[in-house]
């Protein structure tokens, strides 16, 4: 059983998400069983929550052991997590928070799996948020996409813009009020067929960037079910993006950090070739 309490209006999915990934996990079961109480009442869908608002997960021991992350690298001032796919980085932060305290300094989308930082004090949390905004950390991810790639590399330059309504972003090739410049560099490095394994790597930050400039070429990530190909996704029964934040290395961080600069970790997730295509 776990207990949390409800701080600003939420769904009761968006809270799960937020606070309790093993909840997260098992949540259409716990909901079918009527296992969710909130403010005393047991509830069986996806209700709305306000602040104060007590929720009661009766998840059983085996659901509460489900691993979310593994840690890669720990010491007095940054923690580096390989984040499961499921498991959003709001609700990771907040189970880290139950053996210690741990600041956020970016975010992976939910169904990316890999390389996630967070901070261990207030110090070290503000310097990484400046480096990450300034870039000097690279991040290297890999995708299984679409392969209608034109070329085997290229950097990408485009303008993006959120579209709230839709919850997702639009990706232009022109600059114009209102855009930002996203940069978005591809490495093709094995062709799979109707399928390619790529490395990618973010010159810019953006929300979706990397889902949204794929799609935006005509080579979207495999499983990616706001931005991706449905029949391919259909084809492989995928409902996840095939996307690992594979790589981190810190290029030229200054003061309490710089002993961090020229590190590189690696996520221990991959895509094999064996898994996407059958043998003749």
């Amino acid at each position: 059983m776990k207990k949390f309490v409800c701080t600003q209006p939420y769904t009761l999915r968006d809270f799960t998400d937020a606070v309790y990934p093993q909840g997260s996990f098992c949540l259409a079961s716990l909901l079918r069983g009527k296992d969710i109480k909130v403010n005393g009442v047991r509830v069986n869908k996806n209700v709305e929550l306000k602040e104060g608002d007590e929720v009661v997960y009766y998840t059983t021991p085996a659901q509460e052991s489900a691993r979310t992350h593994e840690v890669v690298y720990v010491d007095e001032n940054v923690l580096i997590a390989d984040k499961f796919s499921g498991v959003s980085s709001e609700g990771l932060c907040s189970e880290l928070n139950m053996s210690g305290k741990f600041f956020a300094v970016h975010r992976l989308d939910r169904n990316t799996e890999g390389l996630i930082v967070y901070a261990v004090n207030e110090e070290a949390s503000e310097r990484l948020k400046e480096a990450f905004k300034a870039h000097v950390v690279q991040k290297t991810y890999i995708a299984v996409c679409k392969n209608a790639f034109k070329t085997d590399k290229k950097t990408l330059t485009g303008y993006i813009k959120k579209d709230a309504s839709a919850a997702k972003v639009r990706v232009y090739d022109s600059p114009s009020s209102g855009l930002l410049k996203i940069v978005t560099e591809y490495a093709v490095k094995e062709d799979w067929g109707e399928l390619a394994l790529v490395d990618i790597v973010l010159h810019t930050g953006r929300t979706h960037q990397i889902r949204a400039h794929m799609a935006h070429i005509g080579c979207p990530v495999l499983g990616d079910n706001k931005y991706g190909d449905e029949a391919l996704n259909g084809k492989y029964s995928l409902s996840r993006q095939c996307l690992v934040a594979k790589r981190l290395k810190f290029l030229s961080l200054d003061g309490e950090l710089k002993y961090l600069n020229g590190k590189t970790f690696e996520s221990r997730f991959s895509f094999k070739r064996e898994n996407f295509v059958k043998s003749d």
